[in-house]
């Protein structure tokens, strides 16, 4: 029986929740930070195009890590209420009777004996560690295949074809 751990008990699920809620809170830091920086720009008569235009790229940033610590919670809830519909089988505990003096034990069956297996013919295997020099005879299975796929010379003795 295979059992699912419990979700109060998950650690991924603790790190989805507490990673989530980081970036919920670094992104709205970011966000409301970069409005403040951006008002007190725009209201300064001295301020400089890069000050002005930093400001919008950083609530951009900060609009986008905000988005992602909403949609891991959103998915951190999704996952609470899916394992909470999701109905746990019950678990039937056997209690151990150790007031029982029956001491069981398995009989041994004895193993068959081990009768290697024979073979009608030997296997025929070649020694790759041997060379046979160039000058040596063909054996009788190579000459005879070296015999038959040799090309046939036409000698004009062939009366069939005149």
């Amino acid at each position: 029986m295979q059992t699912r751990p419990r979700l109060v008990t998950s650690i991924p699920f603790w790190v989805l929740v507490a990673g989530s809620l980081a970036a919920l809170a670094g992104g709205l830091a970011i966000v409301l930070n970069g409005i403040d920086a951006m008002e007190q720009v725009l209201n300064d008569p001295n301020a400089t195009v890069v000050q002005v235009y930093v400001g919008q790229s950083w609530v951009v940033v900060g609009a986008a890590v905000l988005g992602a610590g909403a949609v891991g919670l959103v998915a951190a809830l999704a996952l609470a209420a899916a394992t909470a519909l999701v109905r746990r089988p019950d678990a039937s505990i056997e209690a151990i009777d150790w007031t029982s003096d029956d001491n069981t034990t398995v009989e041994a069956v004895p193993a068959a004996p081990f009768a290697p297996a024979t073979t009608a013919t030997p296997l025929a295997v070649e020694d790759a560690d041997i060379e046979t020099p160039s000058t040596a005879t063909a054996p009788p299975q190579a000459a005879a295949a070296a015999q038959h796929d040799a090309p046939k010379l036409d000698a004009g003795d062939d009366t069939t074809r005149r």
